[in-house]
């Protein structure tokens, strides 16, 4: 299984020089997105094989769920790139995809790759509905971030308008009022109500609208995720919250996306501004997920550094 995931790691550390080469060329790489693929079933069938070894869903520990949650990252990279096809999607996503696996492959130590029996807290079929919701919102948000924070460093000279609550991500529905004919023998002209038209976006306004819209469903996840852990807290603590580090800084991981969701909503922030809240997501995200986890408190812990 390990040998899946060595693959895997090379296949995506393939794709990336390729897909920033794809940007510095300003063209598509089909090559990009069979590699990501590639390395998206490999890993697919590390999880089904470490299943079928173990005996359990494969999230429980922080091998599996950095398998997992690359899992995720590529399988959603391969979803937005079908929304638009770019490079800058590859280029933005792959490093995250490609960092999980190189973290849970070379960095973690044997006893925390090898599977194990589920402990009795988490023999509960709450594991796979909170576990997974929460591993794929966390893959949704890091991969909605990275593209704002190529909102950040593409076209920096240039102003743009928050266009993504508008309909589709390759154009925007704009009003404008049309002269017509005010009769047949008169020929005067007068302008008819607001009739819409198509523009198009700029490659920080597209990339703007596919953050937004991935940030969003992994946003309802997380909240499905947290609903669902506090479920499965008070049935196996007697309490819905305890104020346990995990929870604490998944708390606060919701409200950092929160508050990016309402400036979009609200529109009281224009340009880049909403970018900069996504990309302190990212940082929250990794406190909660990772600096939790290596340091070994609370209940939530896999455990490693201080354990």
């Amino acid at each position: 299984m390990t040998t899946l995931g060595f693959i895997a790691f090379l296949l995506l550390l393939l794709a990336m020089p390729v897909a920033f080469w794809a940007v510095s060329s300003r063209g598509a790489s089909p090559l990009v997105r069979t590699l990501v693929a590639s390395a998206n079933l490999l890993l697919t069938a590390q999880l089904v094989m470490r299943w079928w070894q173990s005996g359990h869903f494969p999230i429980s520990n922080l091998y599996e769920s950095l398998c997992f949650l690359a899992w995720a990252c590529t399988l959603i990279q391969l979803l937005v790139e079908r929304g638009w096809p770019s490079p800058l999607v590859a280029a933005a996503a792959t490093p995250m995809g490609l960092l999980c696996v190189a973290f849970a492959s070379f960095a973690l130590p044997d006893q925390l790759q090898s599977a194990a029996p589920l402990v009795p807290a988490l023999r509960s079929s709450w594991l796979v509905m909170h576990v997974s919701v929460i591993m794929v919102s966390y893959a949704a948000l890091l991969v909605g971030s990275l593209l704002s924070l190529a909102v950040l460093v593409t076209d920096r000279g240039e102003a743009f308008q928050l266009r993504s609550s508008s309909i589709g991500s390759g154009g925007f529905r704009q009003a404008a009022s049309v002269p017509v004919a005010e009769g047949v023998t008169g020929g005067a002209l007068s302008e008819a109500p607001f009739q819409l038209r198509s523009v198009a976006l700029s490659t920080a306004e597209q990339l703007d609208s596919l953050s937004y819209r991935t940030i969003t469903a992994g946003f309802l996840l997380l909240t499905v995720g947290i609903i669902s852990g506090a479920v499965w807290a008070n049935e196996a603590w007697g309490s819905y919250w305890s104020w346990d580090p995990k929870e604490t800084w998944a708390l606060i991981c919701w409200l950092v996306y929160a508050a990016y969701l309402h400036t979009r909503f609200s529109r009281g922030w224009q340009g880049r501004k909403p970018a900069f809240v996504a990309v302190v997501g990212l940082f929250v995200i990794a406190v909660c997920y990772i600096g939790v986890n290596l340091l070994g408190i609370g209940l939530h812990s896999y455990g490693w550094v201080l354990s």
